[in-house]
């Protein structure tokens, strides 16, 4: 359920909507700024492999964006549960200071090992404030905005990938990845200060219990949600987790390039994350198969074209819009499906997309590391995203069915329910 604020000033919302915002910001230059800087990472924290083969240090520095991706899959679902009656402010200036001090700890970690359990332990987190944050902003946008308020909380993350991502991808060419990571810890903590300032006090759901959030996962549909993240978005971190190695090795363009990528990525994302919001508004499921029908193109295209500089840049750009259009897509259709379950749904979908992120990331990986190119991870791209539309395809027909028994479905709705017909 939507809970509402007492009324605050226009100014006040605006004020709360990007501080909100300005946390999806720094996740997006967390998660993020590991790919553009993916053959630094490999130079300094695994030396002797890099020079004696760099595309399978680059496959193993990739473990690093797939260690983000698991601690987002293991805490977005854990501290949701858990933390459901917390109140809202309270729980978002918690995962901030953890926010914080796990990615400090990524900067200042010596060694490869370690910094793979700090970018795990620094991704718990992600899922959980993205899921309260979107709560947050729904209640702060009113009736019928729904997936809007998810859209805004996630601009910051789209935002992110067209100015943070490749200006702290720059400073980590520049300056060493080690201060990109220190960069990235100041947002959180600038956030923290913002969200404290802006955000008023919300109740948690007081009816909420661990075992009443844990019943969303009895429910077959929310499975096939999940389904359609965690498969279907594989094919965006396919081609995102190796895009410097793509640009430099593929396109045959400098290390200079990749922040100029970076910055056609994020601007695809940010494009698509506003349509994505406007359109599940409209129908979730039109907005569905439309993106995914664009993911494909984009990807086909992508792959036939990444050597031309100009086939690259504007498959790239739709790639990011048709998969950043698919996120508030997918977490409205989740929210959805769950019930009552609602601050576990707003969380879960960052666990799907992430275990499509560390899918892709792991896949793309294998295929590189077996000599198979660095074109191999869009076709892998593709696979999972045909995957990811077919389980929508079974999602909604299952609908279809339910509605032949007699069965009403509140989709669209701030408070969703499912009733039978009896």
């Amino acid at each position: 359920m939507t809970e509402q604020t007492p009324a605050l000033s226009p100014a006040r919302v605006r004020f709360a909507l990007l501080a909100l915002a300005l946390g999806g910001f720094g996740i997006g230059a967390t998660e993020f700024v590991a790919m553009g800087l993916l053959p630094n990472l490999a130079a300094d924290l695994l030396p002797g492999l890099a020079a004696a083969d760099p595309a399978a240090a680059n496959a193993q520095a990739g473990w690093l964006i797939s260690a983000y991706a698991l601690g987002v899959v293991v805490g977005a679902p854990t501290i949701a549960a858990a933390a459901a009656r917390w109140p809202r402010k309270q729980l978002l200036l918690v995962l901030l200071t953890a926010f914080t001090l796990g990615t400090v700890a990524s900067a200042l970690l010596p060694s490869f090992e370690l910094v793979l359990v700090a970018r795990f332990v620094a991704a718990l987190p992600h899922g959980a404030y993205f899921g309260i944050a979107s709560l947050v902003a729904a209640s702060l946008m009113g009736p019928g905005k729904r997936a809007r308020g998810v859209a805004l909380v996630l601009s910051g993350l789209t935002v992110s990938n067209v100015i943070g991502v490749p200006a702290i991808t720059w400073l980590g060419q520049v300056q060493g990845w080690r201060v990109a990571y220190i960069a990235v810890a100041a947002i959180f903590a600038l956030t923290f200060l913002a969200v404290l300032v802006s955000v008023p006090l919300q109740p948690g759901d007081r009816t909420a219990t661990i075992r009443n959030e844990l019943k969303a996962f009895g429910r077959a549909q929310v499975w096939f949600a999940l389904g359609i993240g965690a498969i279907g978005f594989g094919g965006l971190f396919a081609v995102y987790s190796y895009v410097a190695p793509l640009v430099t090795e593929v396109t045959g363009l400098g290390e200079a390039a990749v922040p100029v990528v970076l910055v056609v990525i994020g601007l695809g994302m940010t494009a698509g994350n506003f349509l994505g919001g406007w359109a599940a508004d409209k129908s979730v499921r039109r907005s569905m198969f439309g993106f995914f029908g664009v993911m494909l193109v984009a990807l086909v295209g992508l792959a036939l074209t990444a050597e031309n500089v100009v086939g690259l840049l504007v498959f790239i750009f739709l790639v990011g819009a048709a998969a950043a259009a698919l996120s508030p897509t997918i977490q409205t259709r989740l929210m959805d499906v769950a019930r009552d379950s609602q601050s576990i749904a707003a969380a879960l979908n960052h666990s799907a997309l992430n275990i499509g992120n560390a899918l892709g990331a792991l896949l793309g990986g294998m295929a590189i590391a077996a000599g198979f190119g660095y074109v191999a991870p869009v076709w892998i791209g593709l696979g999972l995203s045909v995957l990811g539309l077919l389980i929508a395809l079974v999602s909604f027909s299952w609908d279809g069915k339910r509605r032949g028994r007699g069965e009403v479905l509140g989709y669209g709705t701030d408070l969703v329910q499912v009733v039978s017909a009896r």
